[in-house]
């Protein structure tokens, strides 16, 4: 099995990668994943999965035409049967190898791509072109039948899943939490919204700053929990919005963090502001799992994984008054209330989004391209014989 993707850096592809990648191990496959290389290399490397470290982040079509005879060659060095592409610019190079070498393809649809012109669509449109194709939420299904007429008989729905071994509030120990909140600074006494997410425009940081303004409270800690991936600009112009807002001593950017688990049991509350929808929105199932209320903007995956007055809120995108009402409300949860809203939460996530559960059906489709189930014979009935359904029950 031979998973492509643009890099081993951050995010939910990267993710889920990794998470494939281990259940292949466990299962006795041969994993192999195929990047530009990254910080998550040596987790593909430590469950015992093998990278191939090739140019794959770039958009070069020299490049890429180039790529195409790089994995033929380590498809047929590896012995690989599928190659599963999870990203466009590298799909491109792993169709056509897949292609060159006889090899299944599958690919993995992890978002409504922006379509506004014809080139883009064609640039999307190899996503659409597996044997299989993956999509990570009902969201997304819709968008491939929608927008690129995948037959429903070639979309498999399998949303994203939470790592409930990891995101599990018995298992984070004081001292870790501690540990953050020293290194954040983050004083005693202070409610604390947390945004966690890449520093970029359409994930909406902008627009949680203006709905903290207008709560117009200092008792706060806002965090934007994530790394502006060489955004200096976005990011420099965030902390100049905070400043001119004079929220400098609320809100404050605190880069990648390596245990989210431990960072999301010291918010009171969880927050996605995407004014794009998401896929599917894998920091809002987490957050979740920890037992802690959630906004998130209604669109894209939140609607299937939030429920709205149960498990958090939603509120329409771009709209920092409805966001700061949400928030005001989930900040003024009495205890009872909000250990209600951790319970519906957590069987929320436990019955539904389990990462085993997301392995287990992306293994069940690798197996399905390579053993498809033969198609039922049309049988002719033989004169004077019964068909089964007819026949005379044995004693």
């Amino acid at each position: 099995m031979l998973q492509v993707l643009p890099a081993l850096v951050s995010g939910g592809v990267e993710r889920g990668t990794v998470e494939i990648s281990a259940a292949l191990v466990a299962a006795g496959w041969r994993s192999c994943v195929a990047s530009a290389g990254g910080k998550m290399v040596h987790e593909i490397e430590r469950h015992g999965g093998q990278h191939v470290t090739l140019p794959l982040a770039s958009k070069n079509p020299l490049v890429m035409r180039r790529n195409v005879g790089r994995l033929a060659a380590a498809i047929s060095a590896l012995g690989i049967d599928i190659v599963h592409a999870r990203s466009r610019a590298p799909a491109w190079s792993a169709r056509a190898a897949a292609r060159r070498t006889g090899r299944h393809f599958v690919t993995t649809f992890h978002n409504a791509y922006s379509h506004g012109n014809g080139l883009r669509r064609w640039y999307n449109s190899v996503m659409a072109e597996g044997e299989r194709v993956i999509a990570i939420s009902q969201f997304v299904a819709a968008h491939l039948a929608e927008v690129y007429n995948v037959p429903a008989a070639r979309i498999r729905t399998i949303q994203r899943g939470v790592d409930l071994a990891r995101f599990d509030p018995a298992r984070i120990g004081a001292e870790r939490i501690i540990r953050l909140a020293r290194q954040w600074r983050l004083e005693d006494g202070r409610a604390v919204i947390m945004l966690p997410g890449r520093l970029t425009r359409w994930k909406g940081q902008l627009d949680l700053v203006a709905a903290v303004a207008l709560l117009g409270r200092a008792d706060l800690h806002c965090l934007f929990v994530g790394s502006d991936e060489g955004r200096g600009g976005f990011r420099r112009e965030l902390e100049a919005e905070i400043v001119r807002r004079g929220l400098a001593g609320v809100c404050q950017c605190v880069e990648d963090c390596n245990d989210m688990p431990a960072a999301l049991m010291l918010a009171d509350v969880v927050v996605s502001a995407s004014n794009r929808p998401e896929g599917f929105g894998r920091v809002i199932a987490e957050a979740q799992a920890m037992g802690r209320p959630v906004i998130a903007t209604d669109h894209g995956g939140a609607r299937e994984t939030v429920l709205p007055g149960e498990t958090g809120w939603l509120v329409p995108p771009a709209d920092p008054p409805a966001l700061a009402a949400a928030l005001a409300a989930a900040l003024a949860l009495t205890p009872a209330e909000r250990l209600a809203i951790a319970e519906r939460g957590m069987a929320h996530i436990h019955a539904h989004f389990s990462t085993a559960r997301m392995c287990a059906e992306t293994l069940a489709v690798y197996h399905e391209v390579l053993f498809p189930a033969p198609r039922p014979r049309a049988e002719t009935p033989v004169p004077g014989l019964l068909a089964p359904e007819q026949e005379t029950p044995r004693a």
